[in-house]
């Protein structure tokens, strides 16, 4: 490690790799609300976060975790139940008085289409300001999970036995994966008609 008189050692969450705190003074200065997108192999996690000088708020949140509750039987940490999640979170943000953001990624990478602008895709959709490039957004299809159910089509024909271990998940809890576009805009359209509570 290095020391000498002019070496500081860096603050526990950069050490840690947790926070670039360049970029978060960035993003607070800007002066508008950050819609924190965050991600692990399993949930999606979007939070409408207000910096104050006590700490930050938490003006509104959504996790996939609460999309069972609205009849979502599909995965919980792929596209589609990332823009599910986006689009929840950003209608609990309007309904708070909330209508623009700035996107927080943290250190993820920023890859093009991507669960973290899912996310993103479905905060717009839902009616929330976030400044972005349409570049970077995933496909319609992809948001709606064609490529998982034309996957689940392909496998089905040519093994059912790898095709019934690999959609276990999906298949009991009564989802044919390759109908997933259709169940997908059910929930889209029952997350729109929704007055949620945050």
């Amino acid at each position: 490690m290095a020391d000498g008189p002019r070496y500081s050692v860096p603050f526990r969450r950069r050490r840690e790799g947790k926070t670039d705190y360049k970029l978060r003074l960035g993003l607070v200065r800007s002066g508008k609300p950050r819609a924190v997108v965050r991600t692990s192999n399993k949930y999606v996690y979007v939070q409408i976060v207000d910096a104050q000088p006590s700490g930050d708020v938490v003006r509104a949140s959504a996790s996939s975790k609460e999309l069972a509750k609205l009849g979502w039987k599909g995965g919980t940490g792929n596209l589609p139940s990332a823009y599910l999640t986006g689009a929840l979170a950003g209608q609990r943000a309007l309904t708070k008085g909330v209508k623009e953001a700035i996107l927080d990624i943290g250190l993820r990478p920023s890859t093009k289409g991507s669960r973290l602008y899912a996310a993103l895709k479905g905060l717009t959709d839902a009616g929330l300001e976030v400044p972005h490039s349409e570049e970077i957004l995933p496909s319609t299809d992809r948001l709606g999970g064609a490529h998982i159910a034309e996957y689940a089509k392909s496998l089905l024909s040519e093994s059912s036995d790898v095709y019934k271990k690999r959609f276990s998940g999906y298949l009991s809890k009564g989802l044919k994966p390759e109908e997933l576009t259709g169940h997908f805009e059910q929930v889209r359209g029952q997350i729109r008609s929704l007055k949620v509570e945050a």
